[in-house]
C-alpha cells in the first residue's frame, strides 16, 4: 500500500522534499540550542530560541493563508526553502568568521520561524492534491514516516558531526535545503493554481470561523497545542543531556531523535493499517499515555530509560497527529485549506515553539525537572477535561462521516 502512494510522482518529490527539510530543520536546531546553551548556560535562553521561532507563525498565519489560497503553492515552498538555505549560510558564516553569539542565534531563529510560517500551512494544503482523496490518510501517515525519519536521522548526524565544528553541520544543513528545493520545484499538479477570491475581512478570518463551527476539529487541534505546550521537553533537552544525564553532544542527538524512532514507527504502522474504528477513544487514550510517559522521563536519571520514554511520547504523540491531520483535511474544502491549515499551524507552533519558551521560562524558576514533572501531570488533566468539552470527538468512530 505504502509503495502505491509513492507511486504518484508530486507526491514523491514532496516527500523527498520534505525529508531532507526536515533533516536539515533538525539537525540545525540540535546545534542551534547546543550552541546556545554553550554560549549563555541559561534554560532561559533557551525558551527564547523557540518564542522567536513561534511569534513569526503567529504575526504571519493569516497571511500566509491566504498566500497558500492565491498563488501557487509549490512556488511559495520553494521561497520558504530559499530561507531556510539562507539561515544555514548565515549560521556557517557567523562561525567560521567567530562572530556567532546570541543575538545570531535569536536572528537565526526568527528568520526560521518566518520560513515555517508560510511553509507549513502551504504544506499541509498542497498535499491533499496530490493523492486521491481516499487514500489521504495513508499517504499523511507515509509523508509522517519520513518526516519522522528524517526527524532520528537529523539529530542523530548533527550531534555526531558537531566534533568536526558547528560549520561542518550548518553546511550540510545548507546542502539539504538545497536539494528540497530541487525536489519540490519538480512537482507538477493541475490543482497547484487555485482560485483568487478577492481580500477581505471575512476571507482573512475564513480558517478560524471553518474550526469554530466544528467543534470535533477544533476539539482534536487544541487537544494536541495544550498536550505538547505543558507536556513537551525537547527545549530543556540540551540541559538534560548535560546536567542530569551527565552525556555529551552526542547524547544529546539521541535525546533529539528518540520521540521521532516512536513515532516513525508508529506512522510506518498506521501507513499499512490505518485507524478505522473507536478513533476519539484512540486518540484520547495515547495522549494520556504521552503525558505518563513525560512523567517518566522527568524523574529519569538514567540514559536508556530516558530515551525509551522519549520513544513512547513520540509514538503516543504520531497517533494524535495522524488523527487530527485527517480530520482537517478531509473536512476541508481545496479553495480553504491555506487558510485553515494556516491556522492549524499556529496551533503546532504554539504547541511547539511557544511550548520550548514557557518550558524555558518555568524551568528557569523551578528547574528542568519539575517543569517537565508538572507539565507531563498537567498533560493528563487536560486529557480528562477535554473528553468532557468535546464528548462527540471522544465518541466518534471513524475518520470520516461516510
Amino acid at each position: 500500500m505504502k509503495g502505491r502512494v509513492l507511486d504518484i510522482p508530486s507526491f514523491r518529490y514532496l516527500f523527498l522534499g520534505r525529508m531532507s527539510t526536515t533533516m536539515s530543520n533538525q539537525m540545525l536546531m540540535v546545534i542551534v540550542g547546543w550552541q546556545m546553551y554553550d554560549i549563555t548556560h541559561s534554560a532561559y535562553d533557551l525558551g527564547m530560541v523557540g518564542l522567536a521561532q513561534f511569534v513569526p507563525t503567529f504575526a504571519l498565519c493569516l497571511a500566509a493563508g491566504q498566500l497558500a489560497d492565491r498563488y501557487d503553492r509549490r512556488c511559495i515552498l520553494v521561497g520558504c526553502l530559499a530561507v531556510q538555505l539562507s539561515v544555514a549560510l548565515l549560521l556557517t558564516a557567523s562561525t567560521l568568521g567567530g562572530w556567532s553569539g546570541r543575538e545570531v542565534i535569536l536572528i537565526a531563529s526568527l528568520g526560521l520561524g518566518t520560513a515555517k510560517a508560510f511553509q507549513l500551512p502551504t504544506q499541509q494544503a498542497l498535499l491533499p492534491t496530490l493523492v486521491p482523496l481516499n487514500v489521504l490518510p495513508r499517504a499523511l501517515a507515509v509523508n509522517s514516516a519520513g518526516s519522522q525519519f528524517a526527524t532520528i536521522v537529523g539529530p542523530a548526524i548533527g550531534g555526531f558531526i558537531y566534533v568536526a565544528g558547528a560549520a561542518v553541520v550548518y553546511g550540510a544543513c545548507a546542502l539539504m535545503s538545497l536539494f528540497a528545493v530541487a525536489m519540490i520545484w519538480l512537482i507538477r499538479d493541475e490543482h497547484v493554481r487555485v482560485g483568487r477570491e478577492p481580500v477581505t475581512l471575512a476571507s482573512l478570518f475564513a480558517g478560524i470561523r471553518f474550526i469554530w463551527t466544528r467543534k470535533e476539529v477544533l476539539g482534536a487541534i487544541s487537544l494536541d497545542l495544550f498536550a505538547v505546550l505543558f507536556g513537551g521537553a525537547t527545549a530543556l533537552l540540551p540541559i538534560f543531556a548535560r546536567d542530569v544525564l551527565h552525556v555529551d553532544s552526542w547524547g544529546l542527538g539521541l535525546l533529539r531523535c528518540a520521540p521521532a524512532v516512536g513515532a516513525l514507527l508508529v506512522s510506518l504502522y498506521l501507513a499499512r493499517y490505518p485507524i478505522q474504528r473507536s478513533v476519539g477513544k484512540i486518540m484520547f487514550g495515547s495522549v494520556a499515555l504521552y503525558g505518563i510517559a513525560t512523567v517518566v522521563f522527568a524523574i529519569s536519571s538514567s540514559l536508556l530509560l530516558s530515551l525509551a520514554a522519549l520513544t513512547l511520547t513520540g509514538a503516543f504523540d504520531m497517533v494524535s497527529v495522524v488523527v487530527r491531520q485527517s480530520l482537517v483535511q478531509l473536512e476541508t474544502p481545496n479553495e480553504m485549506r491555506g487558510r485553515v491549515s494556516a491556522v492549524n499551524s499556529i496551533f503546532i507552533g504554539a504547541s511547539n515553539q511557544l511550548g520550548e519558551f514557557e518550558s524555558g521560562v518555568t524551568a528557569g524558576r523551578l528547574g528542568a525537572v519539575p517543569s517537565v514533572l508538572i507539565g507531563g501531570a498537567v498533560t493528563v488533566l487536560v486529557v480528562a477535561l477535554w473528553m468532557k468539552l468535546f464528548p462527540s470527538l471522544a465518541r466518534r468512530a471513524k475518520l470520516t462521516t461516510s
